[in-house]
């Protein structure tokens, strides 16, 4: 989440979105970094396809008359869209499923911060780069399902977040994807399922890897820090005022402190309104280092060199907690998965242009990594 490329002046508005500063101005309630409650909904979700409490094709059906042995395997992929329901309302998702038989490995893709689609995109941002569609039907293509969704308050998702700002935590993005953990385990065409978590997606992932047994647990462009330092970083240009306010700001609510003298300037009403503070402190608590040395399953991690939002240092602090993590620093990849220079066209084109692959590294390194449990 580095802002630190701000002379990208082109791409500066899409970076800006994405990082975490910023897109604590993107949701429903003017916050974007995800959504949840303090309490877990894990134990309360129920899974729905259409209505009903089975996934599609959970079970096979009988045979045509005369015929004889088990059906014949789907010759094509599909793909449909299910739902859970959390303690608020109902998040919904899409399920891709390959071609052939079963049981087949699978995942659970957490998106990343701000106002955030199933797809990967941020339409009133003007993001729209298909980067989780692209992913999920990537890895469908190497015959890996996946759940993709959108956010808790977002899309067809819009009754699953709490009514009021106040109440958001960070922890309900980790628990909706448990729920969704959960669907898959559920239904009986999946052999394994994993947690694939970009950005913001990454720590939500690792809570939700020790609130539920997965088979891999995969950090795409995820940080290494704790979400307080990576503010300071990318506030640290802010005119001198500004800056030491916002520092103290961020060292009251460190310390569990709600902070009700904040400045009335779109900048400071953006980041700290009162409204939002229990999210962030609650996120704040969350050390990625330390989150990720408590979880059991496989773990990889993919950092591309050509983000101009997560540094490489991060992916290497999060190795440093894990030395039994595999590391894959992706040469010219994109916080949005895409191939791309530091050049501002092609930043660009990287956020805004769905026709840009993901980069099949990416979907080489999962699949090894579900081949090998």
């Amino acid at each position: 989440m580095s802002l630190r490329s701000s002379s990208l002046v082109p791409a500066r508005r899409a970076a800006f979105v994405l990082s975490c500063a910023v897109a604590l101005a993107g949701s429903p309630f003017g916050v974007g970094c995800g959504a949840g409650e303090g309490q877990s909904s894990a134990g309360e979700g129920q899974s729905s396809a259409g209505g009903g409490g089975a996934l599609p094709d959970e079970t096979e059906p009988p045979p045509a008359p005369g015929a004889s042995g088990p059906p014949a395997c789907p010759e094509a992929a599909t793909s449909v869209d299910l739902t859970v329901e959390n303690a608020y309302g109902t998040l919904e998702g899409t399920l891709e499923v390959p071609a052939g038989c079963g049981p087949f490995p699978s995942v659970v893709i957490l998106p990343g911060s701000g106002p955030t689609d199933r797809d990967g995109n941020q339409a009133a941002a003007g993001i729209a780069a298909d980067t989780y569609r692209l992913l999920a039907e990537g890895l469908r293509d190497r015959g890996i399902a996946s759940i993709r969704y959108d956010k808790a308050g977002i899309g067809r998702s819009a009754s699953a977040a709490p009514r009021s700002e106040r109440e958001m935590r960070f922890e309900m993005g980790a628990d909706d994807a448990v729920l969704w953990v959960k669907a898959l385990r559920d239904d009986g065409r999946f052999a394994a399922v994993a947690v694939v978590g970009h950005s913001e997606g990454s720590l939500l992932g690792m809570l939700a890897a020790q609130a539920i047994e997965i088979d891999g647990y995969v950090s795409i462009a995820g940080a290494g820090r704790p979400i307080g330092e990576v503010l300071r970083d990318q506030l640290a240009g802010l005119p001198d005022e500004d800056r030491e306010r916002a520092y103290e700001i961020l060292g009251r609510l460190e310390a569990g402190e709600l902070v009700e003298d904040v400045p009335q300037t779109e900048l400071f009403l953006s980041l700290f309104r009162p409204s939002v503070q229990p999210y962030i402190i609650s996120w704040m608590k969350r050390d990625p280092a330390v989150e990720l040395a408590a979880v059991e399953a496989p773990i990889l991690l993919l950092q591309g060199t050509a983000d101009i939002q997560v540094g490489v240092q991060e992916a290497e602090r999060l190795a440093g907690a894990r030395p039994d993590a595999r590391l894959v620093l992706i040469e010219g990849m994109s916080h949005t998965l895409k191939e791309a220079t530091l050049s501002s066209a092609s930043q660009q084109a990287a956020y805004t242009d769905p026709s840009l692959p993901v980069v099949p590294r990416v979907l080489e390194e999962i699949a090894a990594l579900l081949r090998a449990e």
